[in-house]
């Protein structure tokens, strides 16, 4: 039993189910950053998973699929930014105004646009192309796990290194940083914190689109309704206990990653769904719980 867990197919599965964490955490390090708590990760995602099929079975192109979840994830970032810079709102509230709105949204096209209810599957939803890399085709062990994935998982990883580099050695990434930090200090140099804190919102969407569309056209090539499933959330604790540093944040997902992919292949042997679902939320609660303590024994309490 133990081999047909733990093997390197695991891994390979532990690479597909953190990309999406990846790419949404991302996005979310970005507000966190500019000094805004974005709850809503969920439902941008949930929101770009929906589009993403919608693109793809419509133009018959995964890549207009991918534009019109990156276009609606751009807009639902705008929504959110809007409340909570312009006007000031809880960013707690809208954010889980935004997940039951796009929980809500969604189930209503699915049934509006295609007729059925809980889930969409078509032959017309193009989905994304796999990568296959025939340098490593006879090298075992990196052929099985890293090969023939999705475009945007490879991409993800690039991202990471992409996102570094503008925090920490570009002038717009300095001046995200200070709108959250020093938004007055900002000001003082002719920079607007809150236009930081609109791009940073806008760029999360876009994230967050993106990691919805890959669910949805490159782990899987259908819709269900709440195929987000606590992703959102988890990206967030993978940008906690990654210090909100791109590089950290992607070990802390693949972290997510690996326990989201032993849940499955554990149900795969025979074990309870019930149980195994509730492995990378466990995970995510005790990770959690370990940084809180250390945040505390640092203060000394």
């Amino acid at each position: 039993m133990l081999k047909d867990v733990f093997n390197l197919t695991l891994l390979q599965n532990t690479i597909r189910t953190a990309t999406p964490l990846i790419l949404a955490a991302l996005g979310g390090l970005l507000t966190m950053h500019a000094g805004i708590l974005n709850i809503g990760m969920e439902g941008m995602i949930l929101i770009g998973a929906f589009f993403g099929v919608l693109g793809s079975y419509y133009f018959g192109s995964a890549l207009a699929g991918v534009l019109l979840a990156v276009l609606s994830g751009l807009m639902i970032g705008l929504i959110f930014g809007v409340f909570t810079i312009e006007l000031e709102s809880d960013e707690f509230i809208i954010g889980i105004a935004i997940n039951i709105f796009a929980g809500g949204l969604t189930v209503f096209l699915l049934r509006s646009i295609f007729g059925v209810k809980g889930a969409f599957s078509s032959p017309k939803i193009i989905p994304l192309p796999d990568i296959h890399f025939p340098i490593i085709d006879k090298i075992g062990f990196l052929n099985v796990i890293f090969n023939n994935h999705s475009v945007f998982v490879y991409i993800s990883w690039i991202l990471v290194i992409g996102v570094y580099i503008f925090l920490y050695k570009t002038p717009y990434g300095y001046w995200l940083r200070g709108a959250g930090e020093h938004p007055e200090s900002l000001e003082t140099v002719g920079v607007s914190p809150k236009k930081m804190k609109y791009i940073s919102s806008l760029l999360c969407g876009v994230f967050c689109g993106v990691a919805g569309a890959h669910l949805s056209l490159g782990y899987l090539t259908l819709f269900t309704e709440n195929m987000s499933a606590g992703k959102g959330f988890i990206a967030l604790a993978a940008i906690i206990f990654g210090a909100s540093n791109p590089i950290k944040t992607f070990g802390a997902a693949l972290l997510f990653g690996f326990f989201d992919a032993l849940g499955i292949r554990l149900q795969g042997v025979g074990i309870a769904s019930q149980f195994t679902q509730m492995i990378p939320y466990l995970a995510t609660v005790f990770i959690l719980f370990i940084v809180a303590k250390g945040k505390l024994k640092r203060k000394g309490i």
